[in-house]
């Protein structure tokens, strides 16, 4: 199997049983191997106590992505550690679009960047995650 081929096919299986980003309308796609483009709108049931999207759900786009893109070998790989810093607010109808890059791939661990933005290709925040690989396969031939 190509490797964008099976990063697909990675990202395919994890969406299928990926509740939380299904419920929260997050599309993924798969430009790359190790990298990824997450998207979701902003609903009012994501709005905080001010009227912005509460930084939570930012997070969980992000983190999102970073699963996506980090999962694209065929070995399954979790977060080890993420920061997250948000730049500007997200507001009700706003649609966010979070784009991975992979900064480091080891054989257990590695390191990647998401950069979040708005329609208006603004930055609302720039998120850090390292993850670690358990080497079990995602897929199975």
């Amino acid at each position: 199997m190509a490797d964008l081929e099976q990063a697909v096919s990675c990202a395919a299986q994890m969406y299928a049983s990926d509740a939380a980003s299904q419920m929260l309308g997050i599309e993924v796609d798969i430009p790359a191997v190790g990298e990824a483009v997450a998207r979701m709108s902003i609903r009012d049931d994501m709005l905080n106590g001010f009227g912005v999207c509460h930084g939570g759900f930012i997070f969980a786009l992000a983190d999102t992505a970073f699963a996506f893109a980090c999962n694209a070998y065929n070995r399954q790989a979790v977060a080890a550690s993420a920061q997250i810093e948000f730049l500007r607010p997200a507001h009700l109808d706003d649609r966010l679009t979070a784009t991975v890059t992979e900064d480091y791939l080891g054989r257990k661990r590695a390191y990647y960047r998401v950069v979040v933005n708005n329609q208006a290709d603004q930055t609302v925040a720039l998120f850090q995650g390292r993850s670690v690989s358990n080497e079990t396969p995602l897929l199975e031939f």
